[in-house]
């Protein structure tokens, strides 16, 4: 985040470089362990509350500390650190993140805990920050997209197999000892880190005013908004999934307990091949997917009410979106990467901080809209918020189209 000079946006197209995937699937490992810790807490909750003396409410501050410190760092971390290689400062995030799982293994009450958690939230941010920039740095510009689907498939791994390993797990070593685990696997991550990512020097001196420059860029505020809006649907509508599951009926039967935990792993399923599926043609794609992609979680938000009355349907609606959600990040960070090739870690940083706080209203604000209107209800503000969202990259791509056409008539 800085006004040093642009980096280049397009490298030998001749000879591309060799794509590092022992680098990649690094960072891959280190979203999955990351995402796994942030929302391992919802699986064993009543452990934890029951353990430490507290409600199971008081307890679920663990993911709202997390999403907070995620939230306030994700736009500051470049600007506290302006000149260490991003590198480094990855294999400090996953430092970061042992520290507060070992802090919550050892944990002897609430406060204790929250103070960790608020330690994984910016180790979580910090790395999603940079994670446009050492991808880029991996894979070179022309196949940003690409690298960016390993990290994002790890977010997908981490919903299908992380949490309900460690959740599996607690049942054998208790939810102490899950953490200490995932303790022991970021530390021994962190040293992978540091021996297969390449040096990644960091953009130069940041500055507050660069992250505003950013948003004003012609089209990016407007992507940046959009993107906000498309986050805060689908949480607002998924945040509430076991709600509107409870209204799918099986030939007239509710479903069960069973039935709704493979419904959630298709989901995740589902996003695990969307993101290699879309990671092979974002790059080239990226502008339709970033308007196509909103509209499908928006119809899959409003069947998920509709067809209720069938199982079938509702898994294949928890499919699909599954392929197109677990592909955002995917697409908006490749959308970004391409669009302002000179501001990696600030645009990054404004994707990450817009998720947080999408995440933090929608879930607020969500559960106010369940209680006053019903699952019906929100399930449609979700999907109108998609939508406007999806107007939104289009109207982006628009604007983005014409000043690249004023400054190529300008040269």
């Amino acid at each position: 985040m800085t006004t040093t000079a642009p980096v280049p946006t397009v490298v030998s197209r001749s000879v591309p470089p060799r794509l590092r995937y022992g680098a990649l699937f690094a960072m891959m490992a280190m979203s999955f362990l990351l995402v796994t810790a942030e929302f391992l807490p919802g699986g064993v909750l009543t452990d934890i509350a029951a353990e430490i003396g507290v409600t199971p409410g008081q307890a679920g501050q663990m993911v709202t500390a997390t999403a907070l410190a995620g939230f306030i760092v994700a736009p500051t971390i470049g600007l506290m650190l302006p000149r260490l290689d991003r590198r480094s400062l990855v294999v400090w995030m996953a430092i970061g993140a042992t520290v507060s799982n070992l802090v919550v293994a050892i944990a002897p009450n609430l406060p204790v805990l929250l103070i960790a958690r608020l330690l994984l939230g910016a180790a979580l941010s910090g790395f999603w920050a940079m994670s446009v920039t050492v991808a880029a740095g991996i894979a070179g510009p022309e196949r940003l997209g690409r690298a960016m689907m390993f990290t994002s498939a790890g977010v997908s791994l981490a919903t299908v197999a992380g949490v309900p390993l460690g959740v599996l797990l607690s049942q054998v070593v208790d939810w102490r000892g899950v953490f200490g685990i995932a303790a022991a696997a970021t530390a021994v991550l962190a040293l992978v880190l540091r021996l297969l990512l390449p040096s990644v020097p960091a953009e130069g001196a940041a500055r507050l005013s660069t992250l505003f420059d950013t948003f004003r860029r012609p089209g990016i505020g407007i992507g940046i908004v959009g993107h906000v809006l498309i986050v805060f649907g689908h949480f607002l509508a998924y945040t509430y999934i076991r709600l509107a599951l409870a209204q799918v009926q099986d030939a007239g039967t509710p479903i069960t307990e069973q039935t709704v935990i493979v419904l959630l792993a298709l989901f995740g399923i589902g996003g695990f091949l969307g993101n290699i599926a879309i990671g092979i043609i974002v790059d080239r794609r990226y502008r339709a997917l970033a308007v196509i992609t909103p509209l499908a979680i928006a119809a899959a938000v409003v069947l998920m009410i509709a067809a209720s009355g069938s199982l079938w349907a509702i898994a294949v609606v928890a499919f699909v979106w599954g392929v197109f959600f677990a592909s955002w990040l995917l697409i908006v960070n490749t959308w970004i990467g391409h669009r302002m090739p000179d501001r990696l870690e600030a645009g990054g940083s404004l994707v990450v901080m817009g998720f947080q706080a999408a995440i933090m209203v929608a879930a607020g604000l969500g559960g106010i809209l369940v209680d006053a209107l019903g699952i019906g209800q929100v399930y449609l503000a979700g999907a109108a918020a998609l939508v406007i969202g999806s107007v939104l990259f289009a109207i982006s791509g628009r604007i983005g189209s014409r000043s690249r056409s004023g400054a190529a008539r300008g040269r």
